[in-house]
């Protein structure tokens, strides 16, 4: 069969589809005396209403459910036949000029892009490298003896300093006039730990149990609360009880507290070593991924089929509405989202995506099973019983192709950054771990 193929613009594509009409009626036929076999109507026994009766009530939907399959069956002929990759779903019209005993269709449609991937030689990538250092490993200790520090109360003549955990009353106005949030009692803070606003925090500061306190607040521009952003309140602040900290020592008790086999508290360093090296190599791994795969979608050419980055739009707009229902938004599905606040992000996916695929046909770089397992027992091996978890993964086909998925892209990440040049650069942990 000769498919004449019509190129309207870029990767848009047209084909005309024609179907003989008695065809068309005999498999009509062919499931209404089906149907009628099986139909219930009031006045007839099951299997005995006449066909002329089916005919009248479900011929109308029989025939346009025989239109839809045949005129999918010959879509897809055709696409096969001309060698076509569709993008998409074609958008199906019945055509103006139908040959005698037959109806035509147009089919319109978009082709997957020719993707042309430029001299990755000429690319410029910078490698980030990180050291887990014993400083970082001591960092982390203090955070862990931090979760499990208790608190006993302060001598009425004590200040708080950083560090107190403060029990407070406030009330704060702006010109004069109380606003939502400003007030709260029996509410309690760790002095230092930013989890107040700075002027706060300096305010409470030096403050004894039972002292009262009126300062101005400044609300950053970029506040939360916009009722209140950029404004100046003043308030009113109670101490109403003060507690110091008390921290863990770090030794054998603290060591097996934390779960460490030998419960020593060089076993301790060293897990903690063991895991943010782990930490560190992922995170490394996803700084160095991003870099390449920038590299390869600016060495690369190719037009994006509109129907693939409409659907990208509509999978991130449909994410964002179950971020916002997951957060208790009220109607989250019936939100407003504007699908142009997605369209660079859904832009790129389906380019970096069409990118990838050729880059990975044309050199071979597919997921092989040993490196899948690699993976896996990489992240396995942070949990308590790395075998359960390998059994996870190898029980469920869609963690599988998510991990199938992770390694093809670090192959293409290891392929780019082969061809490319590449200058390296260290990067602080704080930096890196987003502490700094």
């Amino acid at each position: 069969m000769t498919v004449n193929v019509e190129t309207l613009e870029k990767l848009e594509r047209k084909i005309t589809l024609t179907l003989p009409v008695d065809a068309i009626q005999n498999e009509v036929n062919t499931r209404l005396k089906r149907m009628a076999r099986q139909v219930k109507m009031d006045g007839f026994r099951p299997g005995k209403v006449p066909f002329n009766v089916v005919a009248q009530r479900y011929g109308y939907s029989v025939h346009y459910e025989v239109m839809n399959d045949k005129v999918g069956e010959a879509f897809a002929v055709a696409a096969n036949e001309a060698k076509l990759r569709v993008a998409g779903q074609p958008r199906i019209s019945e055509s103006e000029a139908s040959p005698e005993g037959q109806v035509a269709f147009d089919a319109v449609f978009e082709v997957f892009p020719e993707v042309t991937i430029g001299d990755l030689s000429t690319a410029e990538i910078e490698k980030v490298s990180t050291e887990v250092s014993q400083a970082a490993v001591d960092k982390t200790v203090d955070i862990l003896r931090k979760q499990r520090r208790t608190f006993a109360q302060r001598a009425q003549d004590q200040a708080a300093q950083d560090g107190d955990r403060v029990t407070i009353g406030f009330e704060g106005k702006i010109d004069g006039e109380p606003f939502e949030g400003g007030k709260a009692e029996g509410f309690q803070f760790i002095v230092g730990d930013g989890q107040m606003l700075k002027e706060f925090e300096d305010a409470v500061r030096g403050m004894k149990s039972g002292e009262s306190k009126t300062f101005p607040l400044n609300f950053p521009a970029d506040y939360h609360g916009k009722d209140v952003a950029g404004k100046t309140a003043d308030f009113l602040v109670t101490v109403n009880k003060i507690e110091a900290a008390n921290l863990p020592e770090v030794d054998e008790a603290f060591a097996k507290a934390l779960g460490i086999a030998d419960g020593t508290v060089e076993g301790l360093h060293a897990d903690i070593r063991k895991n943010l090296e782990r930490e560190v190599k992922f995170r490394v791994l996803a700084r160095n991924k991003q870099a390449a795969m920038d590299a390869l979608v600016a060495k690369s050419e190719l037009d994006l089929p509109k129907a693939s980055v409409q659907s990208e739009l509509e999978r991130l707009v449909e994410g964002a509405r179950a971020d916002l229902k997951q957060r208790g938004v009220k109607d989250a599905d019936k939100a407003p989202i504007p699908e142009e606040l997605f369209r660079p992000q859904a832009e790129r996916r389906v380019r970096l995506g069409l990118v990838v695929a050729e880059l990975v046909k044309a050199n071979n770089l597919q997921a092989t099973p040993e490196q899948v397992m690699a993976h896996i027992n990489e992240l396995a091996a942070s949990y308590e019983k790395p075998a359960d978890v390998v059994r996870w993964y190898q029980g469920d086909r869609n963690r599988m192709a998510e991990v199938e998925a992770i390694v093809l892209e670090n192959n293409v990440t290891d392929f780019v950054l082969a061809k490319a040049k590449v200058t390296d650069k260290q990067v602080a942990f704080d930096e890196l771990m987003g502490q700094g």
